[in-house]
């Protein structure tokens, strides 16, 4: 194809869009030449009527820019999308404008321009049904003000005539978490004389402003609150601030003090608790059920709470607390008047049951308690013992003692000295409720009794005795004090555990005279004390003396009683031995006795025996053979030798009788002797 083909083909194309332009314009022209208008589909005709024929009104009422009956101006009436006829140009002007959107969590905001003037003293008019003001002839035609409208438009799409409504878009009102929202409306009924807050109306919490002015709303602060959430609120008619959602923490409690309902009775401080307002969150029931303006008794325990500040405030203070070893003695403030319960025994103030006003009988255990501080006073009265000390700059932790200090006293020879007393007292737990109706306070029992009881008795006490006397009886004095003071003390519902007397300082002049008294005391105790130590060194030197002797005086003594032992000793062997000789020779003598006879019987019977051999051998011998054969055997049993060495003869001659042998034998050792003495 050719650069000339080419172009005619594209001048075709532009030629023939041309053509296609113009029929489309004139089509238009010509329709609207025959007053034909057509609306798109998302868009409206707004109407203006330029001039009225055939004699119709032709102007509109005093103070209208809208017609509604067909006069000259701008038309109520708007063209919906789609074919419209009779509108001829050089009569009508038609605008298109397009719908009007309000988007998801917003709203609009609407004011009329036109309608009905508001009443003198509102700022917002009513609401009339329109159709969320997209028919604005029913908007006029049933009342519609001019000015900013009650109703709000949702989200959504509308086909508004703008020549009548301005819509202006605002957010939806949230109230996040943890957050209330406090309402004041612009506009309502004046409050009455004396109202500070307007009661609530049903009006769906604030969205339904119709509802609410014709439910007879109130201008001002409102009783309502709005809770967490989205809204859809005309901030024409009300003004929203956000406020803390009010939370109680534990061990903590909530006093209330509201700004509106009934005056409080005369001679009360705070307001009696009433039902249905659900922990003072239901303002208008709080009031309708006659609740008082003012501080209240009942307060709110730990939790969440939606409360309208501008209704009532909350001061959160920690709860009461009776801690261990005390009880808690309540003095109420409010309630309906007891009645005494103490009876004709008690005349010191009245005891009354719980609930009532004055000084409840019953005692609070240990524990915390949700007890409002401005309408109930509780008194930790201590239960254990509790020392009080009468000493300056000695003070127990809890303090009662703050104030007191060492007692000066005056002896009977007038010297004054200072002592410091203990006091232990015990108040039971049943008869804690009596002191505090008598005095009030612990500290007022001390300032009261316990101060004045023991300070003027050890005054007295003193002036009986000197001060000599008094340091040197303190035990006794001690006990005299526990005895009176104990007996005292039950007078006031208090008991003393015990009276104990600290240090006592005697005046300087006197301590000088008995210090120097005792120095010379002592100094003749160190004396005498020397004394006696020189008088121990001497007797123990002697006693050392007589102990170095003492050694050889013992061995003596024992070397004494050893030989007195062994005498005894001895003496007792000798006569053991005496004995064992007695017996051993009575044995013997028995023994050779027995053996004698014995020996006798045998050498009876052997000599018998014998005889009769010897007569046997004499009768075969001579009698002198045999004597000398008697002598032979019996010499030579003791060993004499019978053959002489050396032979010795004489006299007759004829040698070899045993006599013989004899002499022989004795000259023969008697030449041996010699000889062995000279060989020695």
């Amino acid at each position: 194809m050719g650069i000339m083909e080419f172009a005619l083909e594209h001048l075709n194309a532009v030629i023939i869009t041309a053509a296609i332009l113009i029929v489309l314009l004139c089509y238009k022209w010509v329709l609207w030449l025959f007053g034909v208008i057509i609306v798109p589909d998302d868009s409206v005709g707004i109407v203006t009527k330029k001039f009225v024929l055939f004699g119709a009104n032709k102007s509109l009422p005093d103070g209208r820019i809208i017609a509604l009956n067909g006069e000259a101006g701008y038309q109520a009436d708007t063209l919906a999308p789609g074919l419209h006829i009779a509108l001829w140009p050089w009569q009508y002007t038609v605008e298109l404008v397009k719908f009007f959107t309000v988007p998801p969590n917003q709203i609009g905001v609407v004011e009329a321009c036109d309608g009905q003037p508001l009443p003198s003293g509102r700022i917002i008019a009513l609401q009339v049904s329109c159709d969320t003001y997209q028919d604005a002839r029913a908007f006029l035609q049933n009342g519609g003000m001019r000015g900013p409208q009650m109703a709000l438009m949702p989200p959504g799409t509308y086909r508004i005539n703008p020549l009548l409504f301005t819509v202006t878009l605002g957010s939806a009102l949230t109230i996040p978490p943890g957050k209330v929202g406090v309402v004041e409306a612009l506009d309502g009924k004046p409050l009455p004389s004396g109202r500070i807050i307007a009661r609530q109306v049903l009006c769906d919490s604030y969205q339904d402003g119709h509802a609410f002015l014709g439910g007879g709303g109130e201008r001002g602060p409102q009783m309502g609150l709005i809770t967490p959430g989205t809204y859809r609120i005309n901030p024409l008619l009300f003004e929203v601030q956000l406020a803390e959602v009010l939370d109680i923490p534990q061990n903590k409690i909530g006093i209330v003090t509201t700004k509106e309902g009934e005056p409080l009775a005369a001679g009360e401080i705070a307001g009696a608790s009433v039902d249905g307002h659900n922990m003072f969150q239901n303002a208008q029931a709080f009031v309708q059920n006659g609740g008082c303006k003012g501080l209240q008794e009942q307060v709110l325990l730990a939790g969440r709470y939606f409360i309208n500040p501008r209704f009532a405030t909350v001061e959160v203070v920690d709860m009461v607390e009776v801690p261990i070893a005390h009880v808690g003695v309540v003095i109420a403030y409010v309630g309906k008047e007891g009645k005494d319960v103490t009876g004709e025994s008690f005349r010191h103030g009245n005891l009354v049951s719980r609930g009532e006003k004055g000084v409840w009988v019953e005692p609070l255990d240990p524990g915390k308690y949700p007890i409002n501080p401005y309408t109930h006073k509780v008194t930790n009265v201590p239960t254990a013992n509790v020392v009080l000390n009468w000493a300056t700059g000695k003070t127990e932790a809890h303090n009662l003692d703050a104030n007191l200090s060492t007692i000066t006293v005056r002896s009977a020879d007038g010297f004054k000295f200072n002592l410091d007393v203990s006091q232990i007292i015990h108040i039971p737990r049943n008869d804690a409720p009596k002191v505090i109706a008598r005095f009030g306070s612990m500290s007022a029992l001390v300032t009261q009794v316990l101060e004045p009881t023991i300070g003027n008795y050890f005054r007295n006490t003193a002036q009986g005795s000197d001060v000599i006397e008094f340091l040197k009886n303190r035990t006794k004095r001690q006990d005299e004090a526990r005895l009176s003071i104990s007996t005292a003390l039950k007078e006031y519902n208090v008991g003393a555990v015990d009276t104990l007397i600290g240090d006592i300082v005697p005046p300087d002049e006197l301590m000088k005279t008995l210090t120097d008294r005792k120095i010379a005391e002592q100094e003749r105790v160190t004396y005498d004390t020397q004394r006696q130590a020189q008088d121990i060194k001497q007797a123990l030197e002697q006693a050392t003396a007589l102990a170095a002797t003492q050694a050889r005086v013992v061995d003596a003594e024992r070397q004494v009683t050893i030989a007195e032992f062994n005498a005894k000793a001895t003496v007792k062997s000798a006569e053991g031995q005496a004995q064992a000789k007695k017996i051993n020779a009575e044995a013997d003598a028995n023994v050779l006795r027995t053996v004698g006879e014995a020996e006798a019987a045998k050498t009876h019977a052997v000599g018998g025996a014998e005889a009769e051999v010897i007569k046997l051998k004499i009768a075969s011998m001579e009698s002198g053979n045999y004597a000398m054969v008697q002598v032979a055997e019996a010499l030579a049993k003791a060993g004499v030798k019978l053959v002489p060495d050396i032979v010795a003869g004489g006299g007759s001659g004829s040698g070899g009788t045993l006599v013989d042998v004899l002499l022989g034998n004795l000259i023969r050792d008697g030449m041996k002797k010699p000889v062995e003495k000279l060989e020695g």
